[in-house]
């Protein structure tokens, strides 16, 4: 019988190869880290670089997490859709706030984003409806576009010794601060 324990141990966990980032050089702006980021995953070749973890809480304050992708990020948020009837939207109705968990392996990062969900208009949802692949063109009236407006940023970029280069941001009204964290603040994985 194998040791899975042992298994687990060995596999690789990120490519011979990692980018270098130093949080002391990061911009004042998360946005533009996180656009140049997404766009270092997608020139890549990364499967899926618009996916993320998209969590929420439910009733009973428990989270509840999918896989959901990006389909616009403008000045109101980022933006992912879902039916009405769905889960999400049960939860965003109740707790009007999300997280997202972009993870792109090939390049050793991670980006946690969180904050504050709105619905969009009808006429930007019914447009994101027309535009999925499996548009047939029937209307889906139940169809929605939120925006998560960020409040909270924190940046990864792996190393191999395991002492990853993390920044954080934080919203303070308009303005965003931000500050390198050491590895006695380091709460992610390891």
């Amino acid at each position: 019988m194998t040791d899975l324990r042992h298994v687990l141990r060995i596999l690789p966990s990120f490519p011979a190869e990692l980018s270098g980032f130093d949080p002391d050089d990061a911009p004042t702006d998360p946005l533009e880290l996180f656009r140049a980021w997404l766009d270092d995953a997608i020139a890549s070749g990364e499967r899926q670089p618009h996916a993320m973890t998209f969590s929420t809480i439910d009733e009973d304050g428990r989270p509840a997490h999918r896989t959901l992708i990006v389909k616009d990020i403008d000045e109101r948020g980022i933006h992912v859709s879902s039916s009405l009837a769905s889960r999400k939207a049960a939860h965003l109705a109740a707790r009007p706030w999300a997280g997202m968990l972009f993870f792109w392996r090939e390049l050793g990062r991670q980006v946690e984003v969180g904050g504050h969900v709105e619905a969009l208009s009808r006429e930007e949802s019914e447009a994101d409806w027309r535009e999925r692949p499996s548009y047939d063109g029937r209307d889906n009236p139940d169809w929605q576009v939120w925006a998560l407006r960020p409040e909270r940023f924190e940046f990864l970029q792996a190393t191999h010794d395991r002492n990853h280069a993390r920044v954080e941001y934080v919203r303070d009204g308009v303005a965003w601060s931000h500050r390198p964290l050491r590895a006695s603040e380091q709460v992610g994985p390891a």
